[in-house]
């Protein structure tokens, strides 16, 4: 096989904006199928995708898997481990959306599934490929802020009225509010950068009327090297903080605002543009120490990397893009920081 015809089952915002284009980019990838019960949204990727098959529901195309070498579970949170195990147990290859479950049980089981199967699997965490988060990442991989102390990460908005969706009046069962949303992320940066957890301290709160669960959210990991991660999350910020600050002993890194690249998918700009993921100087970060700051370039964002990865995973045997462990031990922090912020206490994972 050298191309890989691609399910996404459900083509709302993350199917039809973060990953059809993607996959649609690669050029060992098709989009060949997509699952929606929408009969706007069955159009929109009829005309996005030229002879793309479109089923009802899961159902239906489960039952007519011919050539299908890659599934994309891009449904809502509360579906996404018993469609993965769906995928797992016919044999294909499966992208999960972000959060990989909504617990930690579920997760494990879905792991043994694979690992019995011997099917490849990956947990689209995108944010891994954020140009600001790439940055990070070198300066702490090549020492540049020497050891690092304390890592500040945000994702904020004022969003003083809720919009109604899932996402946000749904219930912590089935997945909703912003600790497993933009919580998965945050929590899955702050282990790539940082290595395990020893302890989680969390406090979620619901600050906006209809809200069933978390919206405005801070946690506070301590990791088994040292280092210190406070980690917020907010729909109801009417002033944003940066996006990172990480303080090392011999320099600091600040940057503010989001990386480009979700705001270009929604605008629909496709990932082969020249400029993908680049970032202007005047949004750079800053680097130093007081009183001698610099602006930092940003390197680019490369959310196209995560399916080249993966094509690379299944066609050529290579790693996955995102180890599902890494996954697992993200929705270990989370489900902690849940118990922490009922007890008001500290909860020690090790």
């Amino acid at each position: 096989m050298s191309s890989l015809e691609v399910a996404i089952v459900g083509y709302g915002l993350a199917g039809a904006v973060f990953h059809a284009p993607l996959i649609a980019a690669e050029p060992r990838m098709r989009v060949a199928a997509v699952v929606t019960g929408s009969a706007e949204r069955a159009e929109q990727a009829r005309r996005a995708h030229d002879g793309v098959r479109v089923f009802p529901d899961a159902d239906a195309l489960f039952e007519d898997l011919r050539g299908i070498g890659l599934v994309v579970v891009a449904t809502p949170n509360h579906t996404h481990a018993p469609l993965t195990a769906r995928a797992l147990d016919a044999g294909i290859p499966t992208v999960v959306d972000k959060p990989f479950a909504v617990t930690v049980a579920e997760a494990e089981e879905l792991v043994t599934r694979a690992d019995r199967a011997g099917v490849a699997m990956s947990v689209f965490q995108n944010r891994r490929w954020d140009g600001d988060f790439r940055t990070v990442r070198a300066l702490v991989e090549n020492g540049t802020l020497g050891t690092v102390r304390r890592f500040e990460s945000r994702f904020e908005r004022w969003r003083p009225v809720s919009k109604g969706g899932w996402r946000e009046i749904g219930s912590a069962a089935e997945g909703a509010g912003l600790l497993f949303d933009l919580g998965s992320h945050l929590v899955d940066q702050a282990l790539t950068l940082f290595g395990p957890v020893r302890s989680v301290y969390g406090e979620l709160d619901r600050r906006r009327p209809g809200i069933q669960t978390d919206d405005d959210v801070f946690l506070a990991l301590t990791h088994e090297n040292g280092v210190r991660s406070h980690l917020w999350m907010s729909a109801v910020s009417p002033q944003l903080g940066p996006r990172f600050r990480v303080l090392g002993a011999e320099a600091g890194y600040v940057t503010y605002g989001l990386d480009p690249q979700e705001e270009a998918l929604r605008a629909g700009r496709g990932p082969r543009e020249d400029d993908w993921g680049s970032v202007d100087s005047e949004r750079w970060g800053l680097l130093g120490a007081e009183p001698d700051l610099s602006p930092y370039p940003t390197l680019a964002g490369d959310y196209p990397a995560f399916y080249a990865e993966m094509a690379a995973a299944i066609l050529d045997g290579a790693p996955v893009p995102v180890n599902p462990r890494d996954a697992v031990a993200a929705l270990r922090v989370l489900e902690a920081a849940r118990r922490s912020s009922g007890s008001g206490t500290p909860v020690p994972l090790t």
